[in-house]
């Protein structure tokens, strides 16, 4: 079994601030400011590679200064980049977040219109590539046209993340309009699950997806765990209690957890446990991936 794995998504450059004083709106607000390379696929590619796997990553770079710091961090930190897209004359993705004093966001915005170049084409050129993974995370940074391209074409085990209540029906739109119908993973947060269900409740919102062809899905509830079902087995599993420092990033870090478990033959839904501690691990972390992740995991 090949043992590389395959992240499809976004690449932004992260500009965060973490407030040191209350908020105050229309208010210059004391805080500390910090630059670096983010993006959903991108950190979940960034938590696999710290945990020892190598990882092909997929997605379109900008051809200025931001595109060219993302694309050399990339490659320092191991991530494979030939399946990926360096496009002159364009910007690279950008993401802006404001945390309060306990790391909570308060307000985000993503610039994210390169990932577009993610398109059912591109990725037919590197099909043969992706296809050769043990298992491929997407992101729903790209296009409903590309993720249904993924579901109906790609063979490896394909997993998305949502990223955001705004882009979630990306994916439950490619799914309806798909001709397999079926995705092997789907990780939400209760807010994405509600948006794209329009159910109350955890519970009720993961049965609405299993029905629809999710083989497992995965709702996190920030600190009160995750709900994961795969349709037969339902639990709710608590959140390993933390000190929280900063919360972005934990939902990369759970998925790949989540991952990690899969690729070590977890069994469904104890891999949930994997992703509550790489979550943990992030939380614990001023920085958005935590570089001694892998130490959280057994």
């Amino acid at each position: 079994m090949n043992k590389f794995i395959t992240v499809i998504g976004g690449v932004n450059m992260d500009i965060s601030a973490a407030l040191t004083a209350p908020f105050v709106p229309a208010d210059s607000v004391p805080g500390q400011v910090t630059l670096g390379c983010g993006g959903v696929a991108r950190n979940i590619a960034h938590n696999l590679r710290l945990m020892g796997y190598e990882v092909k990553f997929v997605s379109a770079f900008g051809g200025e200064t931001f595109g060219e710091m993302c694309w050399r961090e990339c490659e320092a930190i191991g991530l494979d980049l030939t399946l990926s897209e360096r496009c002159e004359g364009m910007r690279n993705g950008l993401y802006l977040c404001v945390n309060d004093q306990t790391g909570d966001m308060i307000a985000a915005v993503a610039d994210t219109d390169i990932i577009a170049r993610i398109s059912p084409e591109f990725l037919e050129v590197r099909l043969a590539d992706i296809n050769r993974s043990a298992l491929v995370i997407a992101d729903t940074n790209i296009s409903t046209e590309a993720l249904q391209y993924l579901i109906d074409h790609c063979t490896a085990p394909l997993m998305v993340d949502t990223v955001s209540t705004a882009k979630a029906p990306r994916v439950i739109k490619a799914l309806q309009q798909s001709e397999k119908k079926r995705l092997h993973g789907l990780k939400l947060n209760l807010q994405e699950a509600q948006a794209v269900t329009h159910c109350a409740t955890a519970n009720e919102a993961a049965d609405q997806l299993t029905a629809m062809g999710v083989n497992q899905v995965y709702i996190t509830l920030g600190s009160e765990g995750v709900y994961c079902s795969d349709g037969t087995h339902h639990e709710h599993m608590k959140a390993i209690p933390s000190r929280v420092i900063n919360t972005t990033g934990a939902g990369d870090a759970f998925i790949a957890g989540v991952a990690h478990a899969q690729m070590c033959q977890t069994p469904f839904p104890e891999c949930a446990q994997t992703g509550l501690r790489a979550a943990h691990a992030t939380l614990l972390s001023l920085q958005t991936v935590n570089p001694d992740i892998k130490k959280y995991l057994s």
